[in-house]
């Protein structure tokens, strides 16, 4: 039986995945593939290029660079993330990716998307994340109405969390029946109404089945929480989330919370190891 990590978004409250991964990593605990969500996406890219630690430390180091996500980006490059920044000097130049692991490694990589046209996800299979699937990548953690949309292939993408939030029922439909999934939200909480569904209906006045999606999002997204319920209560998956609440928004500047999530999952991850272990075997 194959094994998978379906890892979730969140912005900077995907640090959480971060810690979780590099325990994992330490343990040498390794699955056949990650299908990662936004945030998810971007730190699961450095387990398979097994690259212990480098999410939290270039997220420290970089954190005050207004380049790395503010508002201030967004004024000045049309993303709250920068992309030349994030996507190209930051994993080329300044906290080099390993492309070459990335590509020996047995585990297959996917980042879902939304295709804004038809509001769907697309789960993307990266055999590399150079030139056109790098921008798969950036596609998946492209936030709504913060950032421009992603034309890949006369297709246009953004966030992938608006469509697939947790794409675990994508894991199993890709083959993956042993699934370790990775949430950033503690246990209990439901997902609210998109709240500037307004504004979205004007900036995607355009894509009516994408501003159906996101009007759609919080459903869609507590009916699957539901489902990660009933499979993890028949042992039919394992599931990590943060064992307590940490006060951190999509966009923390605060050194000293981002640190806190990191070894909140780090914690979490020790403290499942056993669990996780038995499991996959």
């Amino acid at each position: 039986m194959k094994s998978c990590l379906v890892l979730e978004g969140g912005a900077k409250r995907g640090i959480y995945t971060a810690g979780v991964l590099d325990v994992l990593l330490e343990n040498n605990i390794l699955t056949d593939g990650v299908i990662g969500v936004s945030a998810g996406a971007i730190h699961g890219c450095s387990y398979v290029a097994k690259q212990l630690g480098r999410s939290i430390r270039y997220n420290l180091k970089y954190n005050d660079d207004y380049r790395f996500m503010s508002f201030k980006s967004l004024i000045k490059t049309g993303n709250m993330v920068d992309t030349n920044f994030a996507y190209h000097e930051l994993p080329e130049k300044l906290d080099p990716f390993d492309h070459q692991a990335f590509e020996n490694s047995n585990i297959k990589f996917y980042a879902t998307c939304t295709n804004v046209q038809t509001g769907k996800a697309e789960h993307i299979l990266c055999p590399n994340l150079k030139e056109h699937y790098i921008d798969y990548l950036r596609a998946s953690a492209s936030m709504p109405l913060v950032s421009q949309i992603v034309y890949l292939d006369g297709k246009p993408y953004l966030d992938g969390g608006i469509s697939d939030s947790i794409p675990l029922k994508a894991a199993f439909d890709l083959g993956y029946n042993k699934n370790i999934v990775v949430l950033t939200r503690p246990q209990g909480y439901i997902k609210k109404p998109f709240s500037r569904l307004w504004l979205a209906k004007i900036f995607y006045k355009k894509f009516p089945q994408f501003i159906n999606t996101l009007k759609n999002r919080h459903n869609e997204y507590n009916q699957t929480l539901e489902y990660i319920k009933n499979l993890e209560n028949q042992g039919r998956i394992l599931v990590i989330r943060p064992s307590k609440y940490i006060k951190i928004s999509r966009m923390e500047t605060d050194i000293k919370k981002i640190k806190q999530m990191y070894e909140l999952g780090r914690n979490d991850a020790l403290r499942s190891i056993k669990d996780i272990i038995n499991f996959l075997n």
